[in-house]
Formats: structure tokens, sequence, C-alpha cells
């Protein structure tokens, strides 16, 4: 018992990190991913789709994110380590679960880094025109050899100045995140004096197209995706200082921050765009500079040259920040999965400023893979939105675990009504998957089989691997094969530009009953299965630098 007592006071501790990051630093971490290319696009797509109507979205998308931020925020003041989504459910359910979330974690942050440079292309051809085609791919826009080409060399700069020491790169990060606060805060400003309150209601009503196009409006048109990125201090959690107090308090700013910066650049949008240009519905808006670059082409098309040269100014440098965080995040997720021993041991190695410099360069290439089947930002969005809350519905179930198993361990951040909040967010997680739609679940289990491979070539040939934790995770597999199914028989398609694969069986609203429904279950399938005390203690120590005590010891 002795043992125990002591255990559940360890905490998991990295090697070869350093701690050189504050409050501040771990704010902007998260800030800085959360205003990026989302709010360059994000108000645009989402009014096509949902008309006025994106409002509500922004703020049932904000909601949603708040359910899974404190979820976040709870875990990372417990278990402050590196690549932290990536590794709270192998602490809970062990290996098998471990490795799928870890996986989902890497993919969701590979991703990212692609999809900024995709915007910065898409704004840098105001400019140099020859960086993307607003008429390819049936006129969805597509970037040209030359955008592709450019996206590499900017994707191998993300790469270069991740190899600046943690306090250089916080520097560089902090003065790139006051800029992308301050660009959208003058935005709203100004763009409010161009206020027009009529446009809530014209072109069809202020719900044009019903309730179920704003739900699929969520994932797919940037809104959960523009939101993402309140974990990163999750991920960068092994070099913040006083990381208890810091870490917790630093997803909840960020997260609120971004919300309401959200929320209010979505009113001025709707209510500066000129009537002419939604008398027809917003689905019909038809301005090229608009659709090319919205909030710089908007600024533009209502007179506001200046604002509109500041905004295409900032078009390089919000997306250019986001792919920088997300470059750093990708390769301390490698090196948390190294340390969990799912991925090989090289990708934990670190430089002498504490780089983990392999899990850095590989993050580099495999972000490159991404760029050939999604060649612009829309068509990429909701595959990262749907890898991204796929690895968020790791977080309740890790805590709904450590909450039954570990009540008596140290919280300097304790979620209010946590046995509630738990469940829900595993359900707001799980519908948020739903509604990405067919096309997007099913590109996704082909990503996860491919990783499912490669990590079992590379546990083969690890003599130290961790066992695998099949009863733990008995659960995983009819998660993710149950939600494609629901997703199939349901009724978003999820951007499918032929004819949808998805059979709409299900009735609408029945859809999500049923999602819900499935998603509880599942829950407390996971909570009868989590791992014992005796066996979390055993995995928690194994990453403490305490001598761990013999399996299935209690």
């Amino acid at each position: 018992m002795a043992t125990e007592s002591v255990a559940v006071t360890s905490r998991p501790a990295d090697v070869g990190l350093k701690r050189e990051m504050g409050l501040i630093g771990a704010t902007w971490s998260s800030e800085t991913s959360i205003i990026g290319s989302g709010w360059l696009f994000g108000a645009l797509f989402a009014s096509q789709a949902a008309g006025p109507a994106a409002l509500i979205g922004w703020v049932i998308g904000g909601v949603a994110v708040i359910f899974l931020a404190l979820v976040h925020a709870e875990l990372g003041g417990m278990y402050p380590v590196s690549g932290g989504t990536a590794r709270f459910p192998h602490l809970a359910y062990g290996s098998v679960a471990g490795i799928s979330f870890g996986f989902f974690s890497w993919v969701q942050a590979i991703t990212v880094a692609p999809i900024e440079c995709f915007a910065v292309m898409q704004y840098g051809s105001y400019f140099w025109t020859g960086l993307y085609d607003p008429t390819a791919n049936g006129g969805k826009g597509n970037v040209t050899a030359l955008g592709f080409a450019m996206t590499i060399i900017l994707m191998a700069i993300f790469t270069s100045v991740n190899f600046l020491a943690m306090r250089l790169f916080n520097r560089v990060n902090a003065g790139i995140t006051w800029w992308k606060i301050a660009v959208p805060v003058v935005a709203i400003i100004v763009l409010a004096f161009k206020f027009h309150g009529s446009n809530f209601t014209a072109g069809g009503g202020f719900l044009p197209y019903g309730w179920k196009a704003l739900f699929g409006a969520i994932p797919s048109a940037g809104i959960v995706f523009a939101y993402l990125g309140f974990e990163q201090a999750d991920q960068l959690a092994a070099e913040i200082k006083d990381p208890q107090k810091n870490l917790p308090r630093a997803i909840l700013l960020a997260t609120f921050i971004g919300i309401i910066i959200y929320c209010l650049l979505q009113v001025v949008f709707i209510g500066a765009i000129p009537h002419s240009q939604i008398a027809h519905g917003f689905a019909k808006i038809s301005d090229p500079q608009i659709l090319a670059g919205p909030f710089a082409g908007l600024a533009g098309v209502v007179g506001l040259g200046f604002l509109a040269s500041v905004l295409r100014l900032d078009a390089f440098i919000s997306p250019f920040g986001t792919g920088l965080i997300y470059q750093t995040s990708t390769s301390r997720v490698g090196y948390g999965l190294a340390r969990n021993r799912y991925y090989p041991q090289a990708f934990s190695r670190v430089d002498r400023n504490g780089v983990p410099w392999v899990s850095l360069l590989v993050a580099f290439i495999a972000g490159l893979f991404f760029l050939l089947p999604f060649p612009s930002w829309h068509a990429l969005v909701g595959l990262v939105t749907g890898a991204s809350v796929l690895m968020y519905a790791g977080a309740p179930l890790a805590l709904g675990a450590f909450r039954r198993e570990l009540p008596d361990a140290e919280r300097p951040y304790r979620v209010p009504g946590g046995s509630v909040i738990s469940p829900l967010a595993f359900i707001i997680a799980t519908m948020l998957i739903y509604w990405s739609g067919f096309e997007v679940v099913w590109k996704l289990g082909v990503v996860i089989v491919i990783g499912y491979v490669l990590i079992a070539a590379s546990m083969a040939f690890d003599q130290n691997r961790p066992p695998l934790d099949w009863k733990s995770a008995q659960w995983l597999p009819f998660y993710l094969i149950g939600l494609g199914i629901i997703s199939w028989q349901g009724q978003y398609a999820g951007g499918a530009v032929k004819a949808p694969l998805n059979t709409g069986h299900i009735p609408f609203w029945w859809d999500m009953l049923v999602v819900a429904a499935f998603a509880l279950v599942i829950y407390y399938w996971a909570m009868a299965s989590r791992l014992p005390k005796g066996e979390m203690l055993r995995l928690i120590e194994a990453q403490s630098g305490i001598e761990p005590p013999e399996r299935n010891a209690v």
C-alpha cells in the first residue's frame, strides 16, 4: 500500500525538454493556433452554408469547444507531459487505446501546417496570381504547381524556425500572436461602422437552408476547425513553467478569447456585406475579391482600402503563426508516442536546445503527403476537423477513468460537475465527427488503417514494446466501426463532389438521437473496461522516473 500512496502523487516526467514557457507563452501557444486561417475563411464558408444562422453555428461550436477545453484543462494540470492529448488515453486505458488516440493526435497535428500553407497561397494569389487557380476543381479552386512548390518551401521554413530553443521560439511566437489578435479585433471595430442589420434577414431569412445545413456547417465550413488549437498548451506541457497552475489557465483563457473574436467576426461579416451580394441568398455570393479573400475582399468592396491591405498582410502572418506552432506540437506528439514506445525511439531524441529533432523532421515529411490529395484549404479542412475531434474524444474517456480510479490524485484544476461534463463532452465529440459526413469519415478510416499497419511494424522491432492491453480497449473497434456505419446510414455526406456515398436511411433529428445514444453506450462501456488503479499507477510511474512496481500490483 505504501507504493500506491507514493504513486498517486507521482507525475510523468519527460526527458530532455526544458521548462521555459510562462503563462502568457502557454496562452499564446493555444491562441496562435485558434486564430489562424480559420478567421480568414470561416465566416464566408459558414455564411454560404447556413446563411445568417451561421452565427448560431459559431455559438454551438464554441459551447462544444468549451466542454472539451474544460476536460483538457483538468487533464493537463494533472499530468503535464509533452504531447498530452496522445498520452492521457494511454495512462487510462493502456497501450491499444494509447496507440489509437496517440495516432489520431499525430494525424491531426501534421495536417494543420499544410492547410495553413494553402491559406497563404490563396490570399497570396492577390499579389502573385500564379499561386492559386480559383477556377480549378469545378470552381472550388486549387493551388497551382508553383503554389504547391511554394507550400513546400513554407513548410520547410516552419520546420527550420522550430529548431530554435524554446525560449527564442516563444519570443517569435508571442510577437506573431499579438499581431494575430490585434488585426481581427481592428477588423471587427472598423467593419462595425458598415453594419446593416437588415442583412440578417436578407436572402431567404435568418435560417434559409434549415437546421440540417446549419449543423453540417459546424465541421464542414471551418467553424470547428477555426476553434482547434486550445489543446496546444497540453501538447507543450513539459516545457511550461509551473504547469499545474499555468496550463489550465492558459487553455481556458485562450478558448474564451477565441470564441468571442470568432462570433464577432461572423456578426460584422454578415452585417457589412453589400446587399447586392446576398439578395439571392448567401450561397450566391459572387464577388471574386470576397471569394478569393473574404475579409480583405469585403474591406475592399466597401471602400476600406487600408484595412484590405492590412488584412492581406495578415493573411500571411496568421497562417504562418498557426503552421509554426502546429509543427512544434506535431514534433512533441511524436516525442510523446516514442516515450510510450509506440513510435521508434529515434522520435524521442532531442538536440542541445531541447528540440525533438527527428520527430520534427518526420513531421515535415509526413505533412507533405497530405498536400497531394487535398490541394486546397476547403478540401483539407474536413479531414483535419474529423481527425481533431476523434483525438478530442479520448480526453473525456480518460477524465472519466481517472475520476473513478484516482479520485485522490492531485488536481490543480478540477472541472465542476465532471461526472456529467465528461460523458457530455464525449457525445459532443462524437456528434461533431458525425456532422463531418461520410466522405470525411471513410477517408479518415483509411488513414487510421494505414497508421495501425505502420505502428505495428514499428513495435514489432522494439523488444521493450509495451504489452497490448486489449481488454481495456475492447470498446474501441466497436466505436470506430459503429460510427462509420451510422455515418454511412446517416444524413451527412461531408462535401462529396459526386453522388454522396451515404444512404440517408436514418431520418434527420433521429440520426442525432442515435449518435448520442451510441456515444453514451460506448462511454459507459469504456468506463467499465478501464484499467484498474494499480495498472494506471504502473503506467504513470513508468514515465515519472520512479521505479515502476510489478505489473498487476495493487
